[in-house]
């Protein structure tokens, strides 16, 4: 099984994390200070700015939305990109505040994640930076017998939880940070008291082996860390997005992805292959469904040089 990995790719995946994070403190600001109704005027501001003012951006949006659309992106499309941005981060304040009252939420595939977690062995929610996460773990704050931990790299989980302890203290204990002698030890731990490892399969800032898939038609390289994590614990994977549907209204995917509870070392890869192939199919379908939803604003098609996925 081949696959890529780069020594460069830390460049790929830090400079779009440095822009949602402007964004995000932005947003923040906004709405602590002025409220949803009032800060939600903000935002056609905030995505007429992106628009004109961040161009590697506005030019990874255009190829993005060609993809997605079929068709050339026209200025309307790429403002209705960077919009629906905004509002997904402006709307995570409200939701972390545990504001559920604001919000109107479909959730689809509900019964595939029940069923899995009635098994008392936890799963992995493997989502993408496709539409909202927050609205996923607002489910869980909502129903605690949905209990998500997220999962990510230290750097992102300090800056994360910086911002979520001056919104909701309470918040922070839900983020498990990668990098520590006993992160292992934490997510073991959330599975087996039955609950839910949430984390985002498309990107990683470090360097992590990657994968060539067809997205949208063309080749994207994933990582493969996250899906050989939930292979080695022997866990299932269930895909997952809250969509961004305009107004207050999201709509929440649930998919089943993998189950590796019966895999055995030596079909590991394999299995693992199958499932990065299952993800890839998935964001395709999501993105063409609800195009506007993506936020990787950076050549997510770029191309690396080829090496051999681990064999365990």
């Amino acid at each position: 099984m081949t696959s890529n990995t780069t020594s460069s790719h830390a460049t790929w995946a830090q400079t779009p994390e440095r822009s949602n994070r402007l964004m995000m403190r932005v947003m923040t600001w906004i709405s602590l200070r002025l409220g949803r109704r009032v800060a939600r005027s903000v935002l056609h501001l905030i995505a007429v700015y992106f628009l004109l003012f961040a161009p590697s951006s506005r030019r990874a949006s255009s190829e993005y939305l060609r993809r997605a659309l079929g068709r050339p992106a026209r200025w309307r499309d790429l403002y209705r990109h960077f919009f629906t941005f905004a509002a997904t981060i402006h709307d995570r304040v409200y939701l972390v505040n545990r504001r559920f009252d604001l919000f109107d939420f479909e959730v689809h595939g509900e019964d595939t994640l029940r069923h899995l977690l009635a098994k008392g062995n936890g799963l992995f929610l493997m989502g993408a930076h496709l539409g909202s996460f927050e609205v996923i773990r607002a489910l869980g704050r909502k129903d605690t017998d949905l209990r998500v931990a997220m999962l990510m790299h230290e750097e992102n989980a300090q800056k994360i939880n910086a911002m979520l302890a001056a919104i909701n203290p309470e918040a922070v204990q839900d983020i498990i940070g990668l990098g520590h002698i006993d992160s292992m030890l934490q997510v073991r731990e959330r599975l087996d008291s039955g609950g839910a490892v949430g984390m985002l399969g498309d990107r990683t800032p470090g360097n992590d082996t990657l994968y060539p898939v067809q997205i949208l038609g063309a080749t994207a390289h994933l990582p493969s860390g996250p899906l050989r994590m939930a292979a080695l614990l022997q866990r299932p994977v269930v895909f997952m997005t809250g969509l961004y549907l305009g107004g207050n209204r999201y709509a929440i995917h649930f998919d089943a992805l993998a189950d590796f509870t019966h895999v055995a070392r030596a079909q590991r890869a394999a299995a693992v292959q199958a499932a990065l192939l299952r993800y890839a199919a998935l964001l395709d379908q999501y993105c063409r469904k609800a195009p506007y939803n993506w936020f990787n604003f950076f050549d997510f098609w770029q191309s690396a040089p080829t090496t051999t996925l681990p064999k365990s």
